[in-house]
């Protein structure tokens, strides 16, 4: 029984204690505290006491694009833990290739009545604005908060990374290194943080007099094989410096740098993007622009709050400033 306590304690975030009082009905527990028991219990597959099996717990879908990328797991756990801990299971989807679809998995979401969902998106090509399943969500009056990725036109709250000053500090660090041809390997062209960090990257190019060469930008997939095809590419176009919009095409970067017969840093410079996680373990270790997602986390939780309370707040959009971590995968320019 104790380590039964103990198990639901540290899933609810809270005391053994606390476990007891919850189970035996006892007052002196806030309902979050409650309700986060009881969800410990569910998720645990501890079956809950005959009086409190009218209790279910309340869901929040959470939709990600894919879990290969380490900051996508790393957002999951950080969101979920919080829904735990306030009384609510997350259901989490992803949009790989062959999965539930968008659309059906809004409309299991609506079937299981959740209380709301967290929508990681970033992906906003022409007419973003009609797809379906962002449509349905407006129409059902779901709460819903959108990270990484404005949906035009509908009223989501969203928490995003300024991916504008993520691109200028690389380029910026990357020209007072002596960089002149500076590559850009991004994602997708209808992926709205992957457009910020084009736009950004060029101004600044334009701003400290470098030449704007759009034969230095590769735009595709978000993998390891990508970024090495899409390195090759700019390697071939005589880039000194790559900056890159994940740390996924970063590592690509370096082994086609690699397979070419050149060394990182000393003969082409690698900034990544996310700093997810042994990032600063790799040879070398990987300089890069960190995302906050600690605080975008707990302010998208804040939003969808907010929204299943009735709160009126704001519609917009949150900017969180990035954080530059130099490590050892940028050096001068090769004389």
């Amino acid at each position: 029984m104790a380590s039964r306590l103990s198990d639901v304690a540290r899933k609810a975030g809270t005391s053994p204690a606390t476990v007891s009082r919850v189970l035996n009905d006892r007052p002196g527990v806030s309902e979050a505290k409650r309700q986060a028991v009881l969800t410990a219990l569910d998720v645990l597959g501890y079956e809950r006491p005959s009086s409190l099996r009218g209790d279910r717990p309340r869901f929040v879908g959470l939709v990600m694009p894919e879990l290969q990328n380490p900051i996508f797991p790393a957002l999951a756990e950080l969101i979920g833990g919080t829904l735990t801990q306030n009384g609510f299971s997350p259901l989490l989807n992803t949009q790989n290739t062959g999965g539930m679809t968008d659309s059906d998995f809004v409309e299991l979401l609506l079937e299981q009545q959740v209380s709301g969902v967290i929508y990681l998106a970033g992906v906003n090509p022409d007419g973003a604005a009609a797809r379906p399943h962002f449509i349905r969500l407006q129409e059902s009056g779901l709460p819903t908060v959108v990270i990484n990725g404005t949906v035009d036109a509908l009223p989501f709250p969203t928490v995003s990374t300024d991916d504008v000053a993520a691109a200028e500090q690389a380029v910026t660090h990357l020209h007072q290194l002596g960089h002149r041809r500076i590559g850009l390997l991004m994602g997708g062209r209808g992926h709205l943080p992957s457009q910020r960090k084009v736009f950004g990257a060029q101004r600044k190019l334009a701003e400290l007099g470098c030449e704007v060469d759009d034969a230095l930008v590769v735009q595709g997939m978000y993998s390891i094989e990508a970024g090495q095809a899409g390195a090759a590419k700019l390697l071939g176009e005589g880039a000194t410096a790559i900056v890159c919009a994940s740390d996924m095409l970063a590592l690509g970067a370096i082994w086609a740098a690699r397979r070419a017969g050149l060394r990182v840093p000393d003969d082409v410079s690698v900034v990544g993007y996310d700093d997810s996680q042994l990032m600063s373990f790799i040879d070398p270790p990987l300089t890069t622009v960190r995302q906050p997602i600690d605080a975008m986390g707990r302010a998208a939780f804040d939003l969808l709050m907010a929204q299943i309370e009735g709160s009126d707040e704001p519609v917009g959009e949150l900017l969180f400033e990035p954080e530059f971590v130099l490590r050892s995968s940028t050096g001068p320019v090769r004389a």
